[in-house]
């Protein structure tokens, strides 16, 4: 066998392995593949059109998703409030955990990044809050501190995670990744506050802003989709 062939076979089974391994990735971490009837896209994929940023930080767009710098801050989409309906968020965190959120009920348009902080709710990105001496209220699902998990089935990065949060009047129903993890509605006992930068108990209004956390730099999440469906009508 000459040495010119010996060098192609070496070559084609090197490829053969990059390609099996690249494979191996995709299939651990295949992107979402969803429906998109009845579902519409409030982020494009391309820039921040419809968005606006306040707050510390900022977010970009590459290769179709958003990430983040510093923080903290807030990114809310600034042409409507939702009420009955489902939001969609698929995202991954940087690290294998990383925090943000994704915030709803937002009651006036936000010009700061604390005031939704206190006077909305805040979908709870991070799957491991006891690193912050925090607990289970504070988990990925769950409207922070307010409300305790009925199910942990956040994946750590970089996999891929779909949260589904629907706004049904005064209730917020929340899965991720297809289980159920928190069902409140408006008056629900909730526990005290534990800490200074944990919302302010109250009523949140049945129609409100949205919007999305960037944490810090050491606490990056990856959004793919911002998608709104509206609820069926009641009969």
């Amino acid at each position: 066998m000459t040495k010119k062939i010996i060098l192609k076979i070496s070559f084609l089974g090197i490829s053969l392995m990059l390609l099996l391994n690249l494979n191996t990735v995709n299939a651990q971490d295949p992107i979402p593949k969803l429906s998109e009837k009845g579902w519409r896209q409030l982020f494009n994929g391309k820039d921040l059109n419809g968005w606006q940023h306040v707050g510390a930080g900022s977010r970009y767009v590459e290769n179709g998703l958003t990430g983040s710098h510093g923080g903290m801050g807030l990114l809310y989409w600034t042409k409507e409030k939702f009420s009955n309906c489902t939001i969609r968020v698929v995202y991954k965190m940087q690290k294998a955990n990383s925090n943000s959120g994704v915030f709803i009920r937002i009651p006036i348009e936000p010009r700061e990044a604390w005031m939704p902080v206190f006077y909305g709710y805040e979908v709870q990105i991070d799957n491991h809050p006891e690193t912050s001496n925090e607990d289970d209220y504070h988990v990925t699902g769950t409207l922070y501190s307010l409300t305790k998990p009925f199910a942990k089935p956040g994946k750590p990065g970089p996999k891929w995670n779909v949260m589904e949060i629907t706004l049904d009047g005064p209730r917020t129903l929340i899965y991720l990744n297809g289980q159920k993890v928190t069902d409140y509605t408006e008056g629900d006992p909730t526990p005290k506050r534990k800490f200074d930068y944990e919302p302010f108990r109250g009523r949140r209004p049945d129609s409100g802003y949205i919007g999305l956390q960037n944490h810090g730099d050491n606490d990056i999440v990856f959004f793919k989709e911002v998608s709104v469906k509206p609820l069926d009508k009641k009969k």
